[in-house]
């Protein structure tokens, strides 16, 4: 779980809002950013999704993870609900991506927490992001670019219960939109929500 996203931070480019009736143009135009981003470099890119099926607001991450193995996406994937990478493993599974793969180019992806209004939205950023930050943990950072999507909003007395009243739907509904991102970015195709996992990214409220 990322630290708390601020106003000015949700202004910069590469923030999207996910709650009105463009909902698929705002998908297609990060993907766009995204796949621009990766056009321009010549490393081996990874997908590192972080964070914790223990907590609800905090299992983003893994269910990305999930999602991307599920549907036998062709890059590197860590972190899924049977491996999640989280805070008391992430030092050795950092260690372990640079020992396999030779300076690779990492997209992070992380939940966070924003004011009560940025609810299901989505930031996508160059450099990494800090694990744990909202709950004033001191992990490394991960990332080259990362995405992060706002799934609660802060409780600043008690940061743990706000991931743990996050409504699954949200994060349900977020992976599934942050999959879609990924997934038209990496393979220039738009036939992931069509296809047999529909059934899988979608959940009734």
């Amino acid at each position: 779980m990322n630290k708390k996203i601020s106003k000015e931070e949700v202004e910069r480019p590469g923030y999207i809002s996910l709650k009105d009736l463009t909902e698929e143009k705002e998908i297609e135009k990060l993907a766009l950013k995204l796949k621009d981003v990766l056009s321009k470099t010549n490393k081996e890119v990874i997908i590192l999704c972080v964070g914790s099926d223990r907590s609800t607001g905090d299992s983003l991450g893994p269910i990305v993870g999930s999602m991307l193995k599920e549907i036998n996406f062709p890059l590197p994937v860590y972190g899924t609900l049977e491996e999640p990478v989280h805070a008391l493993n992430i030092h050795k599974i950092l260690k372990n991506v640079k020992e396999i793969h030779h300076e690779p180019f990492i997209i992070g992806i992380d939940a966070c927490l924003g004011e009560p209004a940025q609810i299901g939205s989505i930031l996508f950023k160059k450099g990494p992001f800090f694990p744990g930050a909202a709950l004033n943990k001191v992990l490394p950072g991960v990332g080259d670019y990362h995405l992060k999507a706002i799934v609660n909003c802060l409780d600043s007395y008690s940061p743990v219960q706000s991931l743990n009243s996050t409504r699954l739907y949200t994060v349900m509904k977020l992976s599934e939109i942050l999959t879609k991102i990924i997934y038209r970015a990496v393979l220039d195709d738009d036939s992931f929500s069509k296809g047999p996992f529909k059934k899988l990214l979608t959940v009734e409220d």
